[in-house]
């Protein structure tokens, strides 16, 4: 018994640098000065699906930190950040309530899935996209009135 609670008590100090490091990862400032993120990196895509306007963007890793303000952290593997930003198509009001989630399918057909995180107007994961080539990006989101959608295109690295 005593072996579980030093183990449980292990586990839950180790975890807790990452689970403040994830909470701040909303309020952390996305943007140099008044620019949002979503002003940055390339627009890979945009369409209107079921009334919600979606606008995906992917940057570099480096791009990214720098804007973040931030230090690559070391033995970092994912090379890109990608992201999207949703909006009623008629009003243009941002949608930032739902969950997202993007599978990628590599020039080798290797696979990727991640859920996107929400940030500061919009939803962002980093990928690995170090290979060059072709990448097929399928993006799965429901937000807050329900809908199911989804989204896919292909952004070249290279």
């Amino acid at each position: 018994m005593k072996k579980i609670t030093i183990v449980t008590a292990a586990v839950l100090a180790l975890s807790a640098p990452l689970a403040l490091f994830a909470a701040d990862h909303d309020h952390m400032n996305m943007g140099r000065g008044d620019h949002s993120m979503m002003e940055m990196g390339d627009t890979a895509h945009q369409e209107v699906i079921d009334g919600v306007k979606a606008v995906f963007k992917v940057m570099s890793m480096k791009e990214h930190m720098k804007a973040s303000n931030m230090e690559m952290p070391k033995g970092m593997k994912e090379t890109h950040h990608i992201m999207v930003e949703f909006k009623d198509a008629k009003s243009g009001q941002a949608l930032t309530e739902g969950d997202v989630k993007v599978k990628v399918l590599g020039p080798d057909k290797a696979e990727l899935a991640k859920d996107l995180m929400g940030m500061q107007g919009h939803f962002g994961a980093d990928f690995d996209l170090s290979k060059k080539g072709t990448y097929g990006v399928m993006c799965k989101f429901q937000l807050k009135d329900g809908k199911v959608r989804s989204a896919k295109f292909w952004y070249t690295v290279k």
